[in-house]
This record gives C-alpha cells, sequence and structure tokens, in this order.
C-alpha cells in the first residue's frame, strides 16, 4: 500500500490551463516506477493535508497537483483510513436519476457550485497493484464524488458544467449567481441554499 508520508504538492488554482486537458493512461508498465509511487504517495499526502487544514475534502485527482495522468486519491470517512487511490477509473453504468448538489472543488475552495449529478455509477479501476476491480451501484455520496474526479482526469471542473467559457470567480460569481456562490454565503445561511438542490453532501 502506498504510505501518505511524501512531501504535499500545491493544489492548482481555478485560471490553470493544465486543468482543462484530458489525462494519459497509466500503463502497467508504470505502476511500479519510482515516479508513479512517488506520484502516487505525493498526491495522498496532499489530500491529507488539505483535509487537516480546510477541514474538508474526500478526494483529489492528479492534474489538480500537475500530474497529467488518470489517477485519483479518495478519502470516505467510514470507509477508508486514509486516502486510497484509484488508477485509470471509468464510468461503466449511469443511472437515470439524476440529483442536484453544491460541490466544491480544491481548485476553488471559496466557491460552491450547483450542478446535477447521476444518482449512482458502476466503476471500474486499477488498484495499486495492477488488480482490475469493479464496483457496481454504488451509494449517492461515492458516486458523486467520482463523477467530480473522473471529470477532473477529463479535463472538466465543476465550474464547466455551469459555463464552459474560461471565465474566473469573480465572473462566475456574478453572470451565475443562481448556480455559483461563495463559500462564507453559504455558511451564514445553509438552509437558505440546501433548500435549492436534493442533496447536500
Amino acid at each position: 500500500m502506498v504510505t501518505t508520508t511524501a512531501a504535499t504538492a500545491t493544489v492548482l488554482r481555478l485560471g490553470t490551463p493544465s486543468l482543462r486537458e484530458a489525462c494519459a493512461k497509466v500503463s502497467l508498465s508504470e505502476l511500479a516506477s519510482v515516479p508513479f509511487q512517488a506520484d502516487m504517495a505525493r498526491l495522498q499526502s496532499t489530500l491529507t493535508a488539505f483535509r487537516a487544514k480546510n477541514g474538508f475534502g474526500r478526494g483529489i485527482a492528479a492534474p489538480q497537483i500537475g500530474v497529467q495522468k488518470r489517477f485519483v486519491a479518495i478519502h470516505l470517512d467510514g470507509k477508508h483510513a486514509s486516502p486510497q487511490v484509484y488508477i485509470n477509473p471509468e464510468i461503466t453504468w449511469r443511472s437515470p436519476a439524476m440529483f442536484s448538489m453544491w460541490d466544491d472543488c480544491m481548485c476553488f475552495p471559496d466557491l460552491l457550485v450547483r450542478v446535477s449529478r447521476h444518482a449512482s455509477i458502476s466503476l471500474r479501476y486499477l488498484n495499486h497493484h495492477g488488480q482490475i476491480v469493479h464496483e457496481d451501484a454504488l451509494p449517492q455520496a461515492e458516486s458523486e464524488l467520482f463523477q467530480h474526479e473522473i471529470d477532473h482526469l477529463d479535463g472538466i471542473l465543476a465550474v464547466n458544467l455551469v459555463s464552459k467559457d474560461l471565465l474566473s470567480a469573480d465572473e462566475l460569481l456574478e453572470r451565475f449567481p443562481s448556480h455559483v456562490i461563495q463559500r462564507r454565503a453559504f455558511d451564514t445561511n445553509p438552509t437558505k441554499f440546501q433548500k435549492l438542490v436534493d442533496y447536500v453532501i
């Protein structure tokens, strides 16, 4: 198992061009390589450090630390004792049912974005041993998180589900006030904003 003792990385912020680029698959020959092992450990450590500092954060994708490869680290309370790495994750099934939610992201931690997600998905990925793993009909919390992280691997941020234009945080807040809000506004009156969506993290 990959440890989380590696140095942490800086999380790239909204507006960084590489965040809008699709990532390359990880080859089997890369899995045991020293550089890839280091990247996995760095991704895990970065997620752990972000959670400790900010009090939130359940997942992070490699491109968020400048690694253009298809792998993510996930840490779900009650399921994971530490961040787990999912390599080349792909969605194999999406439920017809959808729901709306306020989504957050480490790339713009001061914003929340109202998006729609599939209520459940099935997933195929490689574990850190290179074994293929299937997980069918994931529960809602895991489903929405993996949809968010896989979007990152495809160069899609949550704000791009509101507008495909390259906009700053201020421009998003001004142009799409019903879909992009400041986190502090939500924290000040959560009941008001929770009523606008079907699901709350």
